[in-house]
């Protein structure tokens, strides 16, 4: 596993840090040298080769909108002392640090060493495969059109460079995500009351894992990863809670018309002491105070009415689509199921608007607004 994970880390460093030089030797070889390299990587079973997916795309989102300077960017994803080119493979395996599997769907996550990104496998034939060729162009233009949206910031796709045994056979993901995180500049490390996160979704719906015979026929570690709850309330001013209310209202219509289902709001919580140094990979502070918000607070940090805490949020996992086959094949079989049990939808199965007013009505639940 050790091995596999190396393997997996240096191809993304070398696909993000090599970017578009890559794919410019590529096309610059011969049409027969091009065709030899295809045919031979056809047979990869392992140590598949990534490249980046609409490099430019992700580059001018990051350089016009979120305002992210690309040296610095890349530099997160090999140590300090190297240069900008990776000359081999072993040389950068250890700059990503494994995450293991901390979802329910079986990706893997890895971390940048400097702990701004976070790299997520899209398992799933079916989800990468919406993103890419579906939602991807309507996410970079709502991006742009709201700044301050609260969808995670994807600030790169990885994909493999080609048809490869190792990606049909699923030996190894062939797509990744690169994405902020939201952890850093929490000032977590080394704390003794580290930050608390929770991954939340409406609770009212069917999960099998919990509602079947009492939950008697999973095991707790598996229903634990169902759905997160939030202990008490989150206490934050009328302002605040009008501007989170409204990017998600936003954020989740967009979502909703293009038949996403099973997001989530991440949620975070630590304790309010002093300023961190760090917000963000864009932001230069963070846990702002409510009358000075910038217009990324939710990301950077919304200090609680009393002072006790620091709140950050963006909305997850937006890869599900309910009109793909998988999830219509999953619908019917929770409708089938239900004809006997009665238990109704899961949030996989679900309409998408339905989905987004029970979330809505689940955010408005958590929050205690100070008149």
């Amino acid at each position: 596993m050790q091995g596999r994970t190396r393997r997996i880390s240096t191809k993304i460093i070398r696909a993000i840090v090599n970017g578009e030089n890559a794919e410019t030797a590529q096309k610059a070889r011969s049409l027969c040298a091009q065709l030899i390299h295809y045919v031979f990587n056809f047979f990869y079973i392992w140590n598949l080769d990534l490249k980046l997916y609409r490099g430019d795309d992700f580059l001018a989102l990051r350089r016009d909108v979120w305002h992210l300077n690309n040296g610095a960017y890349t530099q997160s994803f090999q140590p300090a002392d190297e240069s900008p080119s990776p000359a081999s493979n072993e040389q950068h395996a250890t700059t990503l640090v494994p995450m293991g599997s901390l979802g329910y769907s079986g990706s893997t996550f890895f971390e940048s060493l400097d702990g701004k990104y976070i790299i997520k496998s899209l398992d799933r034939h079916f989800e990468h495969h919406f993103f890419t060729h579906e939602l991807l162009t309507p996410y970079l233009i709502h991006m742009r059109e709201h700044p301050d949206s609260l969808l995670v910031r994807i600030t790169d796709l990885l994909q493999v460079s080609h048809i490869t045994l190792g990606g049909i056979f699923g030996t190894e993901p062939t797509h990744h995500v690169v994405m902020e995180n939201l952890l850093y500049g929490t000032g977590q490390a080394g704390d003794a009351s580290p930050c608390e996160t929770y991954d939340l979704k409406p609770k009212d719906y069917f999960f099998p894992e919990r509602d079947i015979a009492n939950g008697n026929l999973a095991s707790q570690s598996v229903k634990n990863k169902l759905v997160d709850h939030f202990p008490g309330k989150v206490q934050i001013s009328h302002e605040a809670t009008e501007e989170l209310m409204a990017l998600l209202d936003t954020d989740t219509k967009f979502l909703a018309d293009f038949n996403v289902l099973d997001y989530s709001l991440f949620f975070v919580r630590y304790p309010y002491t002093a300023e961190p140094a760090y917000a963000g990979p864009s932001q230069p502070a963070a846990q702002t105070k409510l009358a000075t918000r910038p217009i990324d607070c939710w990301r950077t940090g919304v200090v609680s009415s009393d002072e006790q805490w620091v709140y950050r949020a963006v909305l997850l996992d937006f890869f599900w689509a309910r009109h793909k086959f998988h999830a219509r094949t999953m619908s019917g079989i929770v409708g089938v199921f239900n004809i006997w049990a009665g238990q109704g939808p899961m949030t996989i199965t679900t309409e998408p608007f339905e989905y987004r007013k029970r979330f809505m009505k689940m955010v408005q639940k958590l929050l205690e607004c100070d008149e």
